[in-house]
C-alpha cells in the first residue's frame, strides 16, 4: 500500500514537471523567441499552441498551425528597443509599471498576541524551499489579527506571485490562499497590466538580471527599489489573452496534482510510523488484495 502511495506521488510530481516544462517553452516561444512574429516575418504559418492538457501531460507536444485568429493577434515585423528588437507594438516599461511589488514585514515573534490564535497564513521564502512545483498551498506560522496589523502589505490574495528576494534570490510561487509575507519577499499581486503567471516565466527567464540588481555585504538582496526600475516586454494584451488561455488550465491541472500529493503525502507519513510500531495492523484480506489509489 505504501509502494502505491509512493508511486501515485511521483506520477503526479512527474506529470506537474511535465506541465512546468510545457508552459515555459511556450512562453518562451512567444515572447522570448518570438517564433510567431518571426514565422509572419518570413511569410510562414506560425505554429499552434499544445493542443490540450492531456497530450501535456503525457509529453506530447504537437506543432499543428496556429488558428488563423491567434496568429492574426501577432504582428509581422519588429522595432528597435531598450531590450533590442522586439514585435512592433509592443511595449517596454519598467516591472513597477505593469505591476505592484510589495514586501512585507515580520510582527515581534517574543510577543505572543501577533501569533496566537493564529488566524491568517504567514509566509517567509522557507515556506518555499522545498516546494516541488510553483504553487504554495499552505504556510508553517499563521497570524492573530494583531500580528497581521503589523504587516504593512496586509492580506495579499490568492493568485500572487511571490519572489523571495535574498539568502537566496528567485524562489517563485503563485500562492493558492490569502496570506501575509515577512521582508524577504518581493510580492506582486494580481490585477496589473500583466498577471502572475506571464511574471512566473518572466522572472525564470531574466533571474540573472534581476540578480544583476542585488547587493549587500553579508548576503546578496535585491530591494523593490532596485527591482521597479528594470524593464519588462508587454505584449499586446490580446496575446495575453492568447496565452493565459492555453497555460491557465495546464496551471490548474498543476495545483490539483499538488493538492493530491500533498494529500497521499501526509496520509502516507501518518500511516508510516503506525505500521512499523504494529499500532496499526491491515487485516489479511487488505493485505491480499491490491490496493487502489485515486
Amino acid at each position: 500500500m505504501l509502494r502505491m502511495l509512493d508511486d501515485r506521488i511521483t506520477l503526479l510530481r512527474e506529470t506537474n514537471a511535465t506541465l512546468e516544462a510545457i508552459a515555459q517553452a511556450l512562453f518562451k516561444s512567444w515572447f522570448v523567441d518570438f517564433a510567431p512574429v518571426r514565422a509572419k516575418t518570413e511569410g510562414r504559418q506560425p505554429e499552434g499552441a499544445i493542443q490540450g492538457s492531456m497530450s501535456a501531460a503525457e509529453g506530447r507536444m504537437p506543432k499543428a498551425a496556429m488558428d488563423a485568429t491567434t496568429a492574426a493577434l501577432f504582428p509581422d515585423s519588429f522595432e528597435e528597443s531598450e531590450l533590442g528588437l522586439v514585435p512592433k507594438g509592443w511595449q517596454v516599461l519598467p516591472i513597477g509599471d505593469a505591476v505592484d511589488c510589495v514586501g512585507g514585514g515580520t510582527p515581534d515573534t517574543r510577543n505572543e498576541d501577533f501569533w496566537q490564535p493564529g488566524e491568517f497564513c504567514w509566509s517567509s521564502p522557507k515556506d518555499l524551499s522545498s516546494l516541488g512545483t510553483p504553487v504554495l498551498l499552505s504556510t508553517e506560522r499563521k497570524l492573530s489579527l494583531r500580528g497581521l496589523a503589523k504587516v504593512s502589505s496586509g492580506l495579499l490574495p490568492s493568485g500572487t506571485l511571490l519572489m523571495s528576494s535574498r539568502a537566496p534570490i528567485g524562489y517563485l510561487a503563485i500562492t493558492q490562499i490569502p496570506l501575509a509575507i515577512n521582508q524577504g519577499y518581493i510580492a506582486m499581486p494580481p490585477g496589473g497590466r500583466l498577471p502572475p503567471l506571464y511574471l512566473l516565466f518572466w522572472c525564470r527567464e531574466n533571474l540573472d538580471v534581476i540578480k544583476g540588481r542585488a547587493n549587500g555585504s553579508t548576503f546578496m538582496e535585491i530591494s523593490k527599489k532596485a527591482f521597479r526600475p528594470i524593464p519588462v516586454l508587454a505584449p499586446a494584451s490580446e496575446v495575453i489573452e492568447a496565452f493565459q488561455s492555453v497555460i491557465d488550465p495546464l496551471f490548474e491541472r498543476l495545483v490539483a496534482n499538488e493538492r493530491q500529493a500533498q494529500s497521499l503525502t501526509q496520509l502516507r507519513d501518518t500511516l508510516l510510523p503506525r505500521l512499523i510500531s504494529g499500532q496499526l495492523r491491515l487485516p489479511d484480506t487488505v493485505k491480499s488484495e491490491t490496493p487502489y489509489v485515486d
